[in-house]
């Protein structure tokens, strides 16, 4: 991975922010944004305040020319341990001449997804928590269902899922979220792209194509 110019960080479960991932990327990283109360840990670790940028819930940072980047609401938790709700966690907009990226973060299904169409209009990608559902965790994990729902409010002209297929927590299929989601893409007419981990998206490709790796 290249250096960083700016590292987003949705929240401080130690699934999104790893404390030895975060020491490796310290000295490449150029500017840290992560939601308010989250910048603590950071600089726990070492990083210097100048290069940490809390946001709260519909703040907004110009990044660069062109490019602004607005905190959002999601419906999860935060903490480390045994304190939890310590720190804020949220999603994200990236608008840029790109398009608008979306990225959900750790969310449950709420009324914020129409909220957020009806603000920012188009949105090119949208980046969507799927995987490590459970049905007595559908308010703050999506289930599938919810997924398909929130694609749907947000009219996005591609989808593409995380937080899947990368470790154990929900009781399902390490392959389910994916095949759900491919089902749901089929039958609502959505644009799904299925990179593998660590593969590259072209953004200005919109023909870039994918395999169903997880089938293989």
């Amino acid at each position: 991975m290249p250096d960083i110019d700016y590292l987003i960080i949705t929240h401080d479960h130690w699934d999104h922010l790893d404390y030895k991932t975060m020491l490796n990327l310290k000295g490449r990283t150029g500017k840290v944004i992560c939601p308010l109360g989250v910048g603590a840990h950071l600089e726990y670790w070492g990083f210097d305040l100048s290069q940490i940028i809390e946001l709260d819930w519909n703040d907004h940072i110009r990044l660069d020319e062109g490019i602004q980047l607005t905190a959002l609401p999601a419906r999860h938790f935060s903490g480390r341990g045994l304190n939890s709700n310590h720190s804020l966690w949220a999603g994200y907009m990236l608008q840029s001449p790109l398009g608008n990226i979306y990225v959900s973060g750790d969310t449950g299904y709420d009324m914020h997804f129409l909220k957020i169409k009806e603000q920012f209009g188009d949105i090119e990608l949208a980046i969507m928590e799927n995987g490590q559902y459970n049905e007595d965790w559908r308010y703050i994990h999506f289930i599938p269902e919810d997924l398909a729902r929130a694609v749907k409010e947000l009219q996005p002209k591609r989808v593409m899922t995380v937080h899947n297929s990368k470790y154990a927590l929900g009781r399902h299929a390490w392959y389910e979220p994916l095949q759900k989601i491919e089902e749901a893409s089929q039958s609502d007419s959505f644009a799904l792209i299925t990179p593998m981990i660590g593969e590259p998206v072209k953004l200005k490709d919109s023909a870039q194509t994918f395999t169903k790796w997880w089938k293989k």
